[in-house]
This record gives C-alpha cells, sequence and structure tokens, in this order.
C-alpha cells in the first residue's frame, strides 16, 4: 500500500485498519478462486504432459499395426564378390552368386599428339561417332584443338560416352573415349564424314579395354548380363556384382526393425501408464493426490488401456500368447524368446494377429482378423484424436480457467471499490474524531485552569 494518512487525526481508523479488513475479504472472496485456478492450471499442464505421452503412444501402436513392417527384408551377404538389397515384400530364400568376370566397358584412345592444344583439323568439318549401335553427327571447326574435340564429344553424346584427354608423357596427349555402359555391344569408332580430320583420331583409334559381359553362376545356372548392376533375375532383388568370387545371399525378414518397433511400443505404453498412475493417484494428502483423481476422462482412458491387453486379439488369442506380460505394477514387458518361436512357427500368423490378415487355427480353419494393433489404435484414437475426448477435457479445463479468472477480477474489482468508500469514510470520521479530541482538550485545559485559579 502506498504511504497514507489515514489515521493521523485519532490514531484509530488507521489505513493499517483497513488493510487487515482487506486481507479478511480477501482470504473469504479472492483466495478461494485463486486455488480453484491452481487446481485447474494444475490440470492443465498434467493434461499437456499426457498428450504428449499419449501421442508417443499411439505412434508406436500404429507402427506395429502396419502391414509394411512385416514386409520389410534384410539380406545378409557371406562373401565379398556382390552386394544385394532386397525391396519389400520379396521372396524369403537363400542363394549362391559365383561371379567369373564383371562387366567391363569399352575404353578406346587415339594416337599420339604434342599438347591438348594441337589442332585436329586445318579447315570445318564433321565426324560421326558411333556406340551400341547408335551415331551422333559432331561439327567441328577449322583450328579446333584437341581438347575442343573432347568437349564436342561429351557435348554430344555425353549419355553414351566420356571423353577425355590424358597426358600421357611430357609430349604425349592422347583423346581417351570410354563408353558409359558395360557390355559386348559398346564398340566405339570415329569416321571422318569429310576428309578432314586428323587420322589419329579414325585410324588411329585402338581399343585398350574391350568391353566384355558379366558372367555368373545362380545357385549353379550359369547367367550373362551386359551389365554388373542386375535388378531383372529376381523379382525384388538389387544385385551388383563387385568383383570375381562366390558369396552366399540371404534374404529374410527384417526381424530386427520389428523387434525395435516392439520396444519401442513397450516403451510408450509403460511410459503412458507412469504418468496416466501419477494423474489419477488418489491421496488423502492433497499434495500427493493426482491432478485428475477425481475426473473420468483421464481415469476411463486409463482403465480402457489397461483392459485393452487382454481384450484385442480377435477371439484367436491374446498378447500374452506371443510373450507380452503385465506385472502387478502394471508395467508392461516381453518375452523375445518366445516372440521369436512364435515367428519362427508361423510368421504368417503373427503378422495377421499384429496386423490384420487371414489367420489359420490349429484345426486348419481360417478367420479374417483386424489386427491387435489395429484395434488399439481405434480404442486409443477415441482418446487421442483431434477433437475426441482428450482435445474436449483441454477445452473444458481451459474455459474453467477462463471464467475462474474472470470471477477473480470481478471480486478484486468489488472488494476495490469497497475499500475505496470506506477508505473515504474512514478519513470523514477520523476528522470528527480529531474535532472532538481537540474540543476536549480545550475543555480540560479551562477546567486546569481555573482549579489552578481556586487555589
Amino acid at each position: 500500500m502506498g504511504i497514507s494518512s489515514l489515521g493521523v487525526g485519532s490514531s484509530i481508523l488507521t489505513q493499517d485498519v483497513l488493510d487487515q479488513l482487506r486481507a479478511a475479504d480477501e482470504a473469504k472472496y479472492v483466495s478461494p478462486i485463486t486455488a480453484k485456478i491452481t487446481a485447474e492450471t494444475s490440470k492443465q499442464d498434467a493434461l499437456e504432459v499426457i498428450d504428449a505421452s499419449m501421442k508417443n503412444f499411439i505412434d508406436s501402436i500404429d507402427a506395429m499395426g502396419t502391414q509394411t513392417l512385416y514386409d520389410e527384408r534384410l539380406t545378409t551377404v557371406t562373401g565379398t564378390s556382390v552386394a544385394v538389397t532386397a525391396a519389400a515384400n520379396s521372396d524369403i530364400q537363400d542363394f549362391t552368386l559365383n561371379v567369373t568376370n564383371l562387366a567391363t566397358k569399352q575404353i578406346e584412345q587415339s594416337a599420339s599428339f604434342t599438347a591438348d592444344t594441337d589442332s585436329v583439323s586445318a579447315t570445318d568439318g564433321q565426324i560421326n561417332l558411333n556406340i551400341d549401335g547408335q551415331n551422333f553427327t559432331i561439327d567441328y571447326l577449322a583450328g579446333t584443338t584437341l581438347k575442343e574435340l573432347k568437349d564436342l564429344i561429351n557435348d554430344v553424346a555425353g549419355d553414351k560416352v566420356d571423353a577425355t584427354v590424358v597426358q600421357v608423357g611430357a609430349t604425349d596427349f592422347r583423346l581417351f573415349i570410354s563408353s558409359v555402359d558395360t557390355g559386348t555391344t559398346q564398340n566405339i569408332t570415329i569416321t571422318d564424314n569429310t576428309g578432314t580430320i586428323d587420322a589419329r583420331l579414325t585410324t588411329g583409334l585402338s581399343a585398350i579395354q574391350t568391353g566384355i559381359n558379366a558372367n555368373f553362376t545362380f545357385n549353379g545356372q550359369a547367367v550373362t548380363r551386359t551389365s554388373n548392376n542386375i535388378t531383372d533375375l529376381v523379382t525384388g532383388l538389387d544385385i551388383t556384382l563387385k568383383e570375381v568370387g562366390s558369396s552366399t545371399v540371404s534374404v529374410a525378414q527384417n526381424r530386427d526393425d520389428i523387434m525395435a518397433k516392439i520396444d519401442s511400443f513397450v516403451e510408450k505404453y509403460n511410459s503412458a501408464i507412469t504418468e496416466l498412475n501419477k494423474a489419477t493417484k488418489t491421496s488423502k494428502d492433497l499434495a500427493d493426490r493426482g491432478a485428475f483423481a477425481a475426473e473420468s476422462t483421464i481415469k476411463s482412458m486409463k482403465q480402457a488401456i489397461e483392459d485393452m491387453f487382454a481384450s484385442v486379439g480377435g477371439g484367436v488369442g491374446s498378447l500374452s500368447d506371443y510373450g507380452f506380460d503385465i506385472d502387478k505394477d502394471g508395467k508392461m514387458s516381453v518375452d523375445k524368446t518366445a516372440l521369436e518361436t512364435k515367428m519362427d512357427d508361423d510368421m504368417d500368423n503373427v503378422q495377421a494377429f499384429f496386423s490384420g490378415g487371414t489367420f489359420t487355427k490349429a484345426d486348419l480353419s481360417t478367420v479374417t482378423l483386424t489386427g491387435a494393433f489395429v484395434e488399439m489404435s481405434t480404442i486409443v484414437k477415441k482418446y487421442t484424436d483431434s477433437g475426441e475426448m482428450l482435445d474436449g477435457l483441454n477445452d473444458s479445463i481451459s474455459e474453467s480457467i477462463t471464467d475462474l479468472n474472470e470471477r477473480k477480477t470481478k471480486a478484486i474489482e468489488r472488494l476495490d471499490a469497497r475499500y475505496e468508500i470506506l477508505k473515504k469514510q474512514y478519513a470523514a470520521y477520523d476528522a470528527i474524531i480529531a474535532k472532538l479530541n481537540n474540543a476536549s482538550s480545550m475543555f480540560i485545559e479551562m477546567a486546569n485552569a481555573q482549579t489552578a485559579a481556586q487555589n
């Protein structure tokens, strides 16, 4: 409060008295609203943590429920002669590749020039470059240098050949032309259309490497290809021949990725349950009580998540059949050995149980399942999706905080007005009391003076 002269005249109706009265009224009318705002804000903060945890949880559920997770393939190559990648849903298999020779490019070199600036023709002209049966017409001008001709070749036929000038010795410069592709069809010839090009580039052109096809065996079957990169041998496989030698290749389901997603699901489940347990904890001690101990939405969501462990599965089993377990504290774990055994016994059934599809029962009858993780997703998204229950709860809390703040503002405004009036009243009363005190003092002095005169 600012410095006030209130009470100077009487020493009774002071500002301190008003402050005490104001504090009592604030405790009665304002503090309860402030306490409710604090409680609602605590709910809002707790809901923000829960919402983040639930978003992570639903992401981990959806990752387990997608069919593509089980279609991913992992290739293992024993040996150094090949590299192999497998597209999703490729056939699971093992095979041997024995590389006899790699496919090579055709490389031609010209006869020697003394410098890369040597002219290749005294007049304008034209040459034809042929590779793999395709012709490229290249025009040149009088005085075109060896280096400039190299650039012209690359500009016109760069998709099929690579041309470069190499300094072999101090005064030995040669034009090298290499095929972009490999194989026996990559022969390169240069024909002079006008008869003015330097013969060192035509009849002087010689092969320093002949293009040949790749030869290898697939499980003992001889195969020939023009390229070392092979995508048409086995559907879904991209094979690169690297060197002569034998390699064994295994194409398997990417179990590592599946297990990583399972680990993530278990981690996110436990994180979500931990936050929900904290938020719904009941206690006589207010400080220890959860922000949503008495709130139905969060409690029902927690119950739904706990119940779905046993409820999902389409009637052909439960998550516990696949190694999942919930302990007495509500924490989830997974026995990966048990899960791996299930996968080894019948991966198709595991995939159908997890993400949906045709499930074959013990009696060989079949049933179409939605998928345990797809069912979980549907349950959880009733709470987490945009516009669903958590959003509704958040909106309700926000509205409550807004309403409480408005009530608090109005309560403070009413007290401000009340105590402004009281202050004025106290000031008036203080003035009256001061006058009475002054009059009383005067009568006392007069009485004292009269008494003194009589004595």
